[in-house]
C-alpha cells in the first residue's frame, strides 16, 4: 500500500489523540456523582442536572463549532474548544453551589463540542480516501472509546488520594496538552467565497428531507442511553449491585467493592466498544448503514430490558457492559457516514452537528431524568424502561431512510 493510500494519516493520528483525551475526561463525570453530592449534601438531581446541561451544551455547540471550523479553519475551532474545556474545568473545581457548577458545565460542554466528533470526524473524513473513509471514521470514533477505557478508572484512582476539585485541575491541564498535536490537523478545505451560498443550499435541502429528519429523531435514543449510563451507571452499580464475593475472579483482580466495579464497568464498555466501533466501520463499507443502525438499537433495547428485569449481580453487570460496549459508539461512524453519503462531505460537520443535537437532547433528558426520578422513587427502574422504549423507536425509524445521494445536491 502506498503512502498516499495509508489509512493512518497525520490527521487521523492527531484527531484520534484529541478525541481520546477529550472523551477520557467526559466519560469520567459519572464517577464524581457520589463524591460531589456527598461533599455538599446535594440531592442526586443537582449534579445530574450539571452533567445534563453539559451534554445539552455539547449538542448545541456541535453544529456551531462545525460551522466555525468550515468557515475559519478546523484548527482554530479545536483550539477554541480546548480553551473552553480547560477554563470550564478549572472554574468548576472552585464551585460550591449547584447553580455555579451547572452554569459552568455549559463551558465544559462547549469544550467537548470543539474537541469531539463533530469537528474532528469532518476533518478525518475530508482527509481520507473513499476506500478508507468509513474505517477512518471508525478508528477516530474508537479513540473515544479508548478515552472511556482510561477516563473513569483514572478518575476513580485519583479520587483515592485527592479531592475531586484537584482531579478537575489535572484534567484541564491534560486537554491543553493535546493542542501540541494541532499542526498535524490539515485537510482539504473549500474556498471561503463558496461557503455561505453552498451551506445555505445544503441546509435547506437537508432540513426538507424526510430521511434527514428520521436520522435526527433516531439519534435521540443513542444520546438518552449513553448519557444516562455514563452519568448514573457507576452510582447504580455502587448502590444496587450484589456484593463481590471474596475469592472470585473480580476480587482476585483487585475489584473488591461495587464502587470500583462501577468505574470498571464504564471502562469495560469503552474497551469492548473499540472492537465494536471498528467492526461497524468495516461493515459500513459493505452493508446498508441504516439496517446496521436499526440492528444496533434493537440489540441495545433487548439488552437493557433483560438487564433491568434480572437481579443486579457482578456477573450481570459485566455481561451487560460487554453487550452495551459492542454497540456503544458504533452508531457514530455509521450515522456520520450516512449523513455524508446522502448529503456529501463538503458540510458533513455542520449537518452531522445538527443531527448530533438530537443525540444530546436525548442525553440531557437521560442524565437529568435519571437524577430526578432517583430522588423521587429511590431507584432508576423507570428511567431504564423509558430507554427501552426510545431504543425501540430508533430501531424502527431507521428502516424507511433513503440510503442514496440526495438528487437536489447533485451539483453541489
Amino acid at each position: 500500500m502506498s503512502k498516499s493510500q495509508s489509512i493512518f494519516t497525520p490527521v487521523l493520528i492527531a484527531g484520534a489523540l484529541i478525541i481520546l483525551v477529550s472523551f477520557a475526561i467526559r466519560a469520567s463525570f459519572g464517577v464524581f456523582q457520589i463524591p460531589i453530592s456527598e461533599e455538599f449534601n446535594w440531592p442526586r438531581a443537582e449534579f445530574s442536572l450539571a452533567i445534563a446541561i453539559q451534554n445539552l451544551a455539547w449538542g448545541i455547540g456541535q453544529p456551531l463549532f462545525a460551522a466555525f471550523a468550515e468557515r475559519f479553519g478546523d484548527r482554530k475551532a479545536i483550539f477554541l474548544g480546548a480553551i473552553f474545556y480547560a477554563v470550564g474545568l478549572v472554574l468548576s473545581s472552585f464551585a460550591v453551589s449547584p447553580g455555579a457548577i451547572q452554569l459552568l458545565e455549559v463551558m465544559v460542554g462547549f469544550g467537548v463540542a470543539g474537541t469531539g466528533f463533530g469537528v474532528i470526524l469532518a476533518v478525518v473524513g475530508r482527509a481520507s480516501t473513499d476506500a478508507n473513509r468509513s474505517m477512518s471514521l471508525a478508528i477516530a470514533t474508537a479513540a473515544g472509546s479508548g478515552g472511556q477505557v482510561i477516563g473513569a478508572p483514572i478518575a476513580e484512582w485519583m479520587l483515592g488520594f485527592m479531592n475531586w476539585s484537584e482531579v478537575f485541575l489535572i484534567f484541564a491541564a491534560a486537554i491543553l496538552l493535546v493542542l501540541l498535536s494541532l499542526p498535524m490537523m490539515r485537510a482539504p478545505v473549500q474556498p471561503k467565497a463558496e461557503v455561505d451560498e453552498s451551506l445555505r443550499k445544503i441546509l435547506g435541502t437537508a432540513l426538507r428531507d424526510p430521511s434527514y429528519a428520521m436520522i435526527f429523531i433516531g439519534f435521540f435514543s443513542c444520546g438518552y442511553q449513553l448519557g444516562f449510563i455514563t452519568a448514573h451507571f457507576p452510582a447504580f452499580v455502587t448502590e444496587m449491585c450484589g456484593p463481590i464475593q471474596p475469592g472470585g475472579v473480580l476480587h482476585t483482580l483487585g475489584i473488591t467493592t461495587t464502587s470500583a466495579l462501577g468505574a470498571i464497568a464504564i471502562s469495560m464498555i469503552g474497551l469492548v466498544n473499540i472492537g465494536g466501533t471498528l467492526l461497524a466501520g468495516w461493515a459500513g463499507n459493505r452493508y446498508s448503514k441504516k439496517y446496521l443502525l436499526a440492528g444496533i438499537y434493537l440489540t441495545r433495547t433487548i439488552a437493557a430490558g433483560l438487564f433491568i428485569m434480572m437481579p443486579i449481580t457482578p456477573t450481570t453487570v459485566i455481561v451487560f457492559s460487554v453487550v452495551m460496549g459492542a454497540t456503544w459508539l458504533a452508531t457514530v461512524p455509521l450515522t456520520a457516514g450516512l449523513v455524508g453519503y446522502i448529503f456529501g462531505l463538503r458540510f458533513m460537520g455542520t449537518l452531522y452537528g445538527i443531527v448530533f443535537l438530537s443525540h444530546q437532547i436525548g442525553s440531557f433528558i437521560g442524565v437529568w431524568l435519571g437524577g430526578r426520578l432517583y430522588d423521587i422513587y429511590g431507584d432508576y427502574t423507570l428511567v431504564w424502561w423509558v430507554g427501552v422504549g426510545v431504543g425501540l423507536l430508533s430501531a424502527i425509524i431507521h428502516l424507511p431512510i433513503r440510503e442514496s445521494r440526495s438528487p437536489a445536491l447533485a451539483q453541489v
